[in-house]
């Protein structure tokens, strides 16, 4: 039976290339909302032989994320893998000048949107499948107030899940990637030397590497 992999968040960056890395072992469902670079992906996928579901969906969309699960129950009947790397990335700011639409868009896709696609997956996984989450340990730090304390709190219902299942499965893992040359980290620092950071396919086989599946 084929392996089957979820990635929220693939149309680029770390996404993307755990996708691609997955690719020769799972049949990868990926959901972003850019179609183009989902198209781009599904390219890149069959170039490596293999093959791909496109989901050009809002993962904050609690709608469409329930449709995609209850096709991937009927089609699939099981999930062995979820990687969760969508995220809303607020402008930086001090704290006393955050904009409250940037807050609530964090909030809603960092936490909502998580808290709602764990309710939505945890059945497929069931007990033996694997969902990865990955850290990005900035909340604190100066200017990052909507994007640290959210992406805080989307590690925290990780950590929560990952807790409650130690014992009975799905398999909970909650990684910390290297500094990567994303879109996101360009707008978090610009002018930044991007020759120095390592690649998001280095980091999508060294953090797949780190588990066992």
């Amino acid at each position: 039976m084929t392996k089957t992999a979820l990635i929220t968040g693939a149309s680029r960056g770390l996404g993307a290339a755990l996708a691609e890395d997955l690719c020769a072992t799972h049949h990868i469902i990926a959901v972003a909302k850019t179609t183009g670079a989902l198209e781009e992906l599904d390219d890149r996928i069959k170039a490596k032989g293999g093959s791909a579901t496109l989901a050009p969906m809002d993962v904050t969309n609690a709608d469409a994320m329930a449709t995609l699960c209850r096709g991937i129950h009927d089609r699939w009947g099981t999930l062995d893998l979820w990687a969760h790397t969508a995220i809303h990335a607020a402008p930086l700011a001090p704290t006393s000048h955050i904009d409250g639409k940037d807050l609530a868009k964090s909030i809603t896709g960092n936490i909502t949107a998580t808290a709602t696609l764990i309710q939505f997956i945890a059945p497929l996984l069931g007990d033996t499948g694997h969902a990865l989450f990955f850290d990005d340990p900035c909340a604190g730090e100066k200017f990052f107030g909507s994007y640290g304390a959210t992406k805080a709190a989307q590690i925290a219902l990780a950590t929560s899940w990952q807790r409650e299942t130690a014992k009975t499965g799905p398999h909970v893992h909650i990684l910390t990637p290297k500094p990567m040359p994303t879109s996101t980290r360009a707008r978090f620092h610009p002018g930044e030397d991007r020759s120095t950071l390592n690649t998001p396919a280095s980091q999508a086989q060294a953090l797949l590497a780190q588990i066992s599946m």
